[in-house]
């Protein structure tokens, strides 16, 4: 029997979809399969509507090795588990003569852990009793969570937190799930057997496609302890949003309580001078950032290079103290012993690294209304280990809807540690950039709107013309209309202004969860809803509900954002253009992403309206329309008003 081509393979999977087959879904799945045949890279930017999890997914199934799929949402990885995979692997089965077996694996924190829920958590005298049921009244909402978590224990399969609707705090969550630190391991653990953490490690072992998320693959790369099965291809969706969350991964914090937390667990643990002189040592740090003021650390001042001098030893002599002591009167020691280990290492660990003091860090004060203050490190930039560690074992393919960033894939490309496009070198992984469009006639279905009139946004105050502006936009739009605001307050600001102004019901986020929120908002087309960063990526509502898309300001970095402005500088000072590599950049990838709230689907129309002259005046606003999808422009505030009110029209006329 002849070995079947793509295109019949593709076929039989978007059939079993109920999708349509399209020709940039085509052109990515030959790009997927060269890049998996000659062990090269790929970057593909497939926008919305290309059917893009299928575009890769087809090839990869049918190259028959083990493929690892990484997302950034949980909605992605249930869309790939519960729909695309169990059909196209149906789809096609009779095609290859095999059934590929597909599996999820996340970290271990998300799994439910029966040690903890039936034994307790191991905790702080003055936090209340052992056993957390009792503690936590039955008719307080935490109480409530834990016998709603034993009752599913007893039902679910996965164990996964994911799994469970309606969902639990993090502080209820925290009660029953231990992190990789704070695991007994298997063959300690009285339920060891059973564990829902290792038997989804054991399914990812034997699976042919195992979808995890970045987190996971972030944690896989840098700890070195591996956590993904041996893998020939990998896959990044969502990829834009990869930097970021290897970055969190990457990010070390200390804070007075954290350590605090971590000298009660060991204090019974330990001998009394180990204890005395973490505890001493506790008392120093909490002192100095009593007085630690927000922003970067360009070097370590005095008092706090002493007080993390002093933590960094202390934590050192328990851990060695921890392996040698036994405690009769402690509960489940092993548990406790584990759990105190795994805190003092965290401190070791962070004080060590910043006292270390690398160039490639950036160490900075952060102050919190409700949590005091932190000190937290971070690397000044993650692409080298991203390309060490990334890109040498396998076949890379990383897909978004943006990832083409003022007409070239070198920005996004750079960020990940590769060398332009077509850069040759023996120790430089080898990529191609592609650009499959989109099912979407951008210039007829969108228009972008610049506000040129507005004055310049500055960094505070009130912007009273782009609060007019706004409402004008809004009552022409008839509602419609997804608002994009670059900070809570400015979110806040315009919400509270236009209940005033206009019969519109304006939901903001924080006032209801998110989801909730994106229900209503799709229910009723009058509707408004205005928000922040979240929103920029995460909502999904084609048809009338959402026909202006409306962005307050581009979303630069916040110049006093330590982390950003220390990568803009490492670039000023290597020659190159910081603002445009980091703060354009940036700004570029948000600015794409809300965009691309507007046209979810080939029917709809609409607007996205930008009230900031600099998108149309500055020098980097050119580089910045050009990331965004090819909408026509234009700044004539009255053509804007007469598009959104004939759209408006003509989805009334309809019904909607």
């Amino acid at each position: 029997m002849t070995k079947p081509s793509l295109p019949e393979l593709l076929h039989a999977a978007v059939t079993a979809v109920g999708g349509t087959e399209r020709p940039g879904q085509a052109a990515m799945a030959e790009a997927v399969e060269a890049a998996v045949d000659d062990n090269s890279h790929l970057l593909v930017q497939a926008g919305t509507g290309t059917g893009k999890s299928l575009g890769y997914l087809v090839p990869a199934l049918a190259h028959g090795e083990r493929v690892v799929v990484a997302t950034a949402t949980l909605a992605l990885q249930r869309q790939l588990v519960e729909r695309d995979l169990p059909r196209t692997v149906d789809a096609l089965h009779p095609l290859l003569r095999r059934r590929p077996d597909f599996a999820m694996l996340k970290g271990r924190s998300n799994y439910l852990c029966l040690h903890r829920l039936h034994e307790g958590v191991p905790q702080d005298e003055e936090e209340g009793l052992f056993d957390q049921f009792e503690a936590a009244a039955p008719s307080s909402k935490l109480g409530q969570d834990l016998l709603r978590l034993r009752d599913w224990s007893d039902d679910t399969e996965s164990g996964d937190r994911d799994d469970l609707t309606p969902g639990v705090s993090d502080r209820a969550w925290a009660q029953v799930s231990v992190s990789s630190r704070e695991c007994l391991g298997a063959s300690k653990c009285a339920y060891g057997a059973e564990c829902f953490a290792e038997l989804a490690r054991e399914r990812a072992k034997l699976a042919d496609v195992v979808v995890t998320n970045h987190a996971l693959l972030a944690i896989d790369a840098i700890e070195g302890a591996p956590v993904l099965p041996q893998h020939e291809v990998l896959i990044v969706d969502e990829a834009h949003e990869l930097v970021s969350r290897v970055t969190g991964v990457a990010t070390g914090e200390l804070t007075p309580g954290q350590v605090n937390r971590a000298v009660r667990r060991a204090a019974k643990l330990v001998n009394e001078k180990a204890a005395d002189a973490l505890q001493s040592a506790s008392e120093g740090f909490e002192r100095v950032m009593e007085l630690a003021l927000p922003g970067r650390l360009e070097e370590v001042p005095e008092d706090l290079g002493y007080a993390l001098l002093a933590l960094r030893d202390a934590a050192r002599n328990v851990i060695s103290a921890l392996g040698a002591t036994r405690d009769k009167s402690v509960q489940d020691e092993d548990a406790v012993r584990k759990q105190a280990l795994a805190a003092v290492e965290t401190i070791h660990g962070v004080a060590e690294r910043i006292t270390q003091g690398s160039d490639y860090d950036v160490v900075w004060y952060e102050r919190h209304d409700r949590f005091g203050a932190s000190l937290r490190v971070a690397p000044l930039s993650v692409s080298g280990l991203l390309r060490e560690k990334l890109f040498t074992e396998r076949s890379v393919v990383l897909t978004s809807a943006t990832l083409k960033l003022g007409g070239d894939f070198n920005g996004v490309g750079a960020s990940l540690g590769l060398a332009p496009e077509g850069t040759a070198g023996d120790d430089l992984p080898q990529w191609k950039g592609l650009d499959v469009g989109s099912p979407f006639d951008y210039p007829k279905q969108g228009i972008l709107y610049v506000a040129r009139h507005l004055a310049t946004p500055g960094r505070e105050g009130s912007r009273t013309d782009m609060l007019d502006e706004l409402a004008e936009l809004v009552e022409a739009a008839g509602g419609r209309t997804l608002g994009l605001f670059s900070s809570m307050r400015a979110a806040q600001a315009a919400a509270e202004e236009l209940r005033g102004r206009l019969d519109k019901p304006i939901l903001l986020q924080g006032e209801e969860t998110l989801g909730e929120l994106i229900k209503n908002f799709a229910a009723d087309p009058e509707t408004c809803l205005f928000g922040t960063l979240s929103l920029w990526q995460g909502v999904d509502v084609p048809g009338p509900s959402c026909q202006l898309v409306i962005m307050d300001r581009i979303p630069f970095p916040r110049p006093d954002d330590p982390l950003m402005s220390a990568r803009q500088k490492a670039v000023e000072e290597a020659g190159g253009n910081g603002f445009m590599a980091v703060a354009a950049t940036h700004a570029a990838l948000l600015m794409a992403q809300g965009a691309g709230r507007l046209v979810r689907a080939t029917g709809d129309k609409g607007v996205v309206a930008v009230l900031d002259p600099r998108l149309a005046n500055a020098r980097y606003g050119s580089y910045l329309r050009a990331s965004l999808p090819d909408f026509w422009y234009t700044t004539d505030r009255n053509q804007a008003r007469r598009s959104l009110a004939a759209i408006d029209e003509a989805a009334r006329a309809d019904g909607k």
